[in-house]
């Protein structure tokens, strides 16, 4: 039996974490939950600023674990929460309707206004007691609606509805079509879907994870609450398909690409809360002479096909790389890594595992398909492949492609992101690329996450195409053409968004 786990005293005084509940009995709290009737998650963004979460310095007690109360308590927390002052009172609710007027939530207060960030850096989202009084009743009752509907046959791969209003379809894979988002996170019901299988449905209770190698002086397993225990962190970043914008190798350059032929929709930002995989990783002693910067921290999914990636140790160890068990401020989603999943801000998309169940490190690159056969670049302009690691800057118009608009003054709306930082500028041209123009930024503008733009166009009758392209904080920039890879990777030149106006 592994001996009671030691928060490091590094860890304990960090900013931004949050302190977990004594429970005199919590494994018999975490068969109660099973039992618990499912609720109706509330899927929740933030656009206005509020201030919540737990007082700055808070110690953690030893030996603390997860509070876990009945439905009726999780329902009274809940409706406290909800009350005056409280975060919970603070949010907008959004449903899975479509939106009538294309992208018309996306605009905000501009950059460099007087209004507050909202839930910027972590400080002010939902506290460890709100996520057990309300969060975990939803994560235990997940796993059983989840079971239910993976038997559905209307839900062959999936857990949520994926209407065709929100989502473009790819089997297995869905895209969010853009102009459907509101506000600024995106909710669990308009989040795009990229799987290798189907979703798995997993048990909290008997959930492990395991952190093993022959880097790692202790090896660990891990339960759930063993995971509440330690401290945690919110981060606000995007995970994005490594193969968004593949469709545009043939419908620009006319060369087919292999893979799920995504426009722009295979992005979501959420609000994610988890431990530091740094965390996990000091518990299990990484020996100090693991090379940093090679691939040698390998992430495995409990999925079917148990989907893995490795990432180096450097950036496992950066402090917003996490083990993620909260999406904006719920569980996270059984299509979205239930019970836990890796959030690697910046990186292409499958190093963000989902349904983590194994972490192992080595004193060696480490090899496997996700890093030999797929998810490198690959072609004539590349010699030796290249293996993927970070993501590529992109901006996208948030109207459907063909969109048709009346006649007159139009606010149009987009977004733009960048793995590296800050968005600080978004240009748009409606001549074919001949003069370009400044596009208002409006907050949150988060590095690593996106920033959502606008602006105004005398609109006159005729087919017309929108050209965006962004700049960010270190002066990386949209290029003007790229070289054909056979994964279809990385495409991010800018892309003229056809618009009749009637």
């Amino acid at each position: 039996m592994e001996p009671p786990l030691a928060v490091p005293r590094s860890a304990e005084s960090r900013a931004r974490i949050y302190v977990g509940r004594r429970n005199a009995d919590a494994s018999l709290a975490l068969r109660e939950i099973t039992t618990l009737r499912a609720r109706t998650p509330s899927r929740r963004v933030v656009d206005t600023p509020h201030r919540g979460g737990a007082a700055p310095g808070a110690a953690r007690r030893p030996g603390l674990s997860t509070s876990v109360r009945t439905a009726g308590v999780a329902r009274r927390g809940a409706a406290r929460h909800a009350g005056r002052g409280s975060p919970a009172a603070r949010v907008a609710v959004v449903t899975s309707a479509p939106v009538k007027s294309c992208a018309s939530g996306l605009a905000d207060r501009p950059v460099g206004g007087t209004r507050r960030r909202a839930r910027m850096n972590g400080h002010d989202v939902f506290t460890r007691r709100e996520f057990v009084a309300t969060g975990i009743a939803g994560a235990a009752t997940l796993a059983a609606s989840g079971q239910a509907l993976a038997q559905a046959p209307a839900q062959k791969f999936h857990v949520k509805p994926v209407p065709r209003e929100i989502f473009i379809d790819h089997g297995i894979n869905q895209e969010t079509r853009l102009e459907t988002l509101r506000g600024y996170l995106t909710p669990a019901s308009h989040f795009f879907i990229r799987s290798h299988a189907t979703t798995p449905v997993i048990d909290v209770a008997t959930w492990r994870l395991r952190v093993e190698g022959n880097a790692v002086e202790r090896p660990l397993t891990l339960s759930f609450e063993d995971l509440l225990r330690l401290p945690s962190r919110s981060v606000i970043c995007y995970v994005e398909c490594a193969g968004n914008g593949r469709g545009f190798f043939k419908e620009m350059m006319g060369k087919v690409a292999s893979g799920t032929q995504w426009h722009l929709g295979g992005i979501g930002v959420a609000e994610w809360t988890g431990v530091p995989l740094g965390a996990v990783l000091d518990l299990a002693r990484v020996r100090r002479d693991t090379p940093r910067d090679i691939l040698n921290v390998l992430v495995e999914g409990l999925d079917s096909v148990k989907v893995n990636r490795p990432m180096s140790l450097a950036k496992a160890f950066e402090e917003d790389t996490l083990l993620a068990y909260a999406f904006n401020g719920e569980p996270v989603p059984a299509d979205h890594g239930f019970p836990v999943r890796a959030i690697v801000p910046g990186w292409v998309g499958i190093s963000n595992i989902k349904w983590v169940g194994r972490i192992e490190v080595r004193n060696t690159v480490i090899d496997v398909p996700t890093t030999t056969k797929t998810y490198v670049l690959d072609g004539p302009d590349y010699p030796t492949r290249v293996v993927l690691r970070q993501q590529t800057i992109k901006s996208a118009v948030a109207l459907p492609w063909g969109a048709t608009l009346p006649a007159g003054r139009q606010r149009v709306r987009g977004l733009a992101w960048s793995p590296a930082g800050r968005i600080s500028r978004v240009e748009y041209s409606t001549d074919g690329g001949a003069t370009w123009q400044p596009a208002a930024l409006r907050e949150p503008n988060i590095a690593r996450a996106w920033t959502r733009w606008d602006f105004e166009w005398d609109a006159r009758p005729g087919d017309h195409v929108i050209l965006t392209r962004a700049l960010d904080e270190h002066g990386n920039a949209q290029p003007a053409a790229i070289p054909w890879n056979a994964q279809g990777y990385g495409y991010n030149v800018p892309v003229p968004h056809p618009v009749k106006v009637s």
